[in-house]
Order: C-alpha cells, then sequence, then structure tokens
C-alpha cells in the first residue's frame, strides 16, 4: 500500500507543495514518523514534534512553513483534520479477512446475498434475510430472520442483527453491537409505586407487593443509510412500531437507545450515552457521553449537550444543555461559580453573625 505525495492529495482534493513524487506508505504522529510515512503536522503545536522524528512530507495547515521543518514536501488543505478522512481510508489495512464464504458459515438456504458478499467464519445469515451487494458479514456474526441490509455493509465481528431488521446502506456495526433486542418493557397487575411516584414526585401510598409481567416487542428496528453503531450499543426494537435511527447518525461504543426512540439524521451520540424508551430526537443533535434521557420527551433539531447531563424533559432547538438537572450551559456555569463561592459565603456570615452577637462596646 504506498502512493506518492501528488496521488494522495489528488484523491483529497489537496494541493501539494514540493517534491510529489515522494512515496508514502502510511501515515503517523509527527514524533513518530519514519522518511515513508505522512505526518500528522496540521497545527503548530503538532508540527513542533517533527524534529524528533524522521519524516519527508506531512499534512499541514494553510500558511504553515513546511520547509522550516526540514520536509521535502507537503499537503495543504483548508480544514486538515477533514482530509484525515479520506487519508486514513487510504491507508486502512483492514481486519485481515479472507473474501467470499467461509466454509463454517451457516447460511439458509432461503436467505438473499448479492454480489460480491464476504461472510466469515461460524457467521450465521437466518432465513429470510436479504444482505445486499459488497456487504462483509463478519466472524461469529449474527442476522436474523427476515433482516435487510443494504449495499457494502460491515458488521465486524460477533455484531448481532435481530429478527425483522432493516437497515440501509454502508451500514457499519463494530465488534457485539446489538440492534433489535427487545425493549425493556413490564407492566404490573394494579397501579405500581413507580407509576404513583412518576403522579406525585415523592409519594409511593401504599405499596403492595407485585411482580412484573413482560410486554413483548412486536415492532422492530428500521436504521437509515451511512449509519455506524460502536462497540456495545444496544438498539431496542420498539414495542409496536419501530425503532428509527436516521441517516448518516453516528453511535459511539457502549450507548443504549430504548424501544421506541425515534433518531434524527446527522446526530453524534457519545459513549455510555443512554435513552429510555419513546424519546424523539430531531436532526444535528450531539449529545456528549454518559448523557442521559428520560422517556417520553423531545430533543429539537441542533441540541447539544455536554458530559454528564440528565435530560428530564423536552429541550428546544438549538439549546446546549449541561448538568443534572439539564440546564442552559450558561445558566449551569453561573450556578457552578455560585457552589464554589459558597465556602467564602459561610465564612462571611459566619463572621456577621460573630459581629452581630458581639457587637463593639461604646466608652
Amino acid at each position: 500500500m504506498s502512493y506518492t505525495i501528488s496521488e494522495i492529495a489528488s484523491s483529497l482534493g489537496a494541493e501539494v507543495l514540493g517534491d510529489g513524487t515522494v512515496e508514502i506508505d502510511g501515515v503517523a504522529e509527527p514524533a513518530d514518523a519514519g522518511p515513508r510515512h505522512i505526518a500528522l503536522a496540521m497545527k503548530p503545536a503538532y508540527a513542533e514534534a517533527l524534529p524528533r522524528g524522521g519524516a519527508r512530507a506531512a499534512l499541514v495547515w494553510d500558511g504553515a512553513d513546511w520547509q522550516g521543518f526540514g520536509l521535502v514536501a507537503a499537503i495543504v488543505a483548508p480544514r486538515p483534520r477533514y482530509v484525515m478522512s479520506g487519508l486514513t481510508t487510504l491507508f486502512d489495512p483492514g481486519q485481515g479477512w479472507g473474501e467470499g464464504i467461509h466454509p463454517s458459515a451457516v447460511i439458509d438456504p432461503t436467505a438473499q446475498l448479492g454480489a460480491g458478499v464476504s461472510v466469515g467464519p461460524l457467521a450465521v445469515i437466518c432465513a429470510g434475510a436479504t444482505i445486499g451487494a459488497g456487504t462483509v458479514i463478519g466472524p461469529q456474526a449474527f442476522v436474523g430472520a427476515d433482516v435487510t441490509i443494504g449495499r457494502d455493509g460491515f458488521l465486524r465481528e460477533g455484531a448481532r442483527i435481530g429478527a425483522r431488521v432493516t437497515i440501509g446502506d454502508r451500514f457499519i456495526a463494530q465488534p457485539n453491537a446489538v440492534v433489535g433486542s427487545d425493549g425493556f418493557s413490564y407492566v404490573t397487575p394494579d397501579v405500581s409505586g413507580v407509576e404513583r411516584v412518576r403522579q406525585t414526585l415523592g409519594d409511593q401510598g401504599e405499596i403492595a407487593a407485585q411482580s412484573f409481567v413482560r410486554i413483548h416487542s412486536l415492532g422492530a428496528v428500521r436504521i437509515g443509510d451511512d449509519v455506524e453503531l460502536g462497540a456495545h450499543v444496544s438498539l431496542d426494537r420498539g414495542t409496536i412500531r419501530d425503532t428509527v435511527i436516521g441517516d448518516r447518525t453516528k453511535i459511539d461504543n457502549l450507548v443504549q437507545i430504548g424501544h421506541n426512540c425515534v433518531i434524527g439524521n446527522d446526530c453524534l451520540i457519545c459513549g455510555q450515552t443512554g435513552l429510555a424508551g419513546s424519546v424523539t430526537v430531531g436532526n444535528n443533535v450531539v449529545m456528549a457521553g454518559q448523557t442521559g434521557v428520560a422517556d417520553n420527551i423531545f430533543i429539537g433539531d441542533n441540541v447539544i449537550t455536554g458530559g454528564g447531563t440528565k435530560l428530564l424533559s423536552n429541550v428546544p432547538a438549538g439549546r446546549v444543555m449541561l448538568g443534572y438537572p439539564a440546564m442552559k450551559m450558561d445558566a449551569q456555569m453561573d450556578v457552578y461559580k455560585g457552589l464554589r463561592r459558597l465556602k467564602r459565603l459561610f465564612s462571611d456570615v459566619a463572621e456577621i453573625k460573630k459581629t452581630v452577637s458581639n457587637p463593639p462596646k461604646s466608652d
């Protein structure tokens, strides 16, 4: 896997400076780069490490003194980090799996596999499944009955797709992602303490022993095009209607999406975030790590949450939220500043109390 600097720049739509014939075998950080690496010196702080490595070429920012760093070639782009997407695609060595159908794979005769589909060792594809052209089903992956997966998908090892799930094109699931697990949905014969607390915000009333009874999940999961799931993601199927994930949404490791949720297009949901059931999320929403979302609420377009935010009520479009319970980020920061001043406030009040209790004696 070797390219000249000119070939790399052409594929990225970027500008070449210096000797475009320099051959590159890989990508490295500046201090670790050798003479056949392209170093990622995308801003001045990164470029300071170039002398500690042996790079002859680098990806640099517009206006960089690349020759001053001892380079013989450079690639310049208006947004270098964006160019990294194409650069890492060029040099991704993949997982090293063979193509075609491995002899240990179990594929139901009624399953339909498009042209160029690869199925890894010990993978299972159940009855009625349809796999689009060019899709890779990794080792020990599972595709349930009547599942549809579009073109050029990629299921990493151990990914699980439950029955009747529908997935668009260019889907990626990292190891042990689960799509179509049953929703966490139970009911008691009589009104439960939990239901009372939701109404009273504290009073359970009389507590009677009851057992929880399962509500089965009859819905499925529908996923759009260009969606990616991290490792150990869990997407629950809907109770009656489907759980829905919009086009181009990216979901990080260890995220839980509850039953009946509807997630819009171009959302970014970061690690350890959890959405309870029946949450509706608009487009272009970003949820930082460990965001928690209560059930049956609505989150508008372009909302951003900071890490550890807990959303307990609807959020209008465009809001930036932080904290528990969530508040507008600027308001929450004011609260934090107030908390830091509490110790000083207590000391000031104590001094005032001493003064009031022991007023100075007049002559």
